[in-house]
């Protein structure tokens, strides 16, 4: 289930999505490009998420917005 895409560039974005692994959910972010038949293709480059640890990185990435809005 796709909850968000981000574009990072005309040729990258981000996809976050809700995704099932040996039966467990998860939330991944994961970056995706746009290979040579034109179609988005993910890459090595993200972090799957437990749904346990959500709170947790929430909480870390607004404490980085308020830094960046200092």
């Amino acid at each position: 289930m796709v909850l968000a895409e981000i574009e990072k560039n005309p040729m990258e974005k981000i996809m976050i999505t809700i995704s099932e692994f040996k039966k467990k959910r998860y939330v991944d972010l994961r970056v995706y490009f746009m290979n040579d038949e034109m179609e988005w293709r993910p890459t090595k480059k993200g972090i799957t998420i437990a749904p346990d640890l959500i709170d947790q990185v929430i909480d870390a990435l607004k404490r980085a917005k308020e830094e960046f809005e200092k």
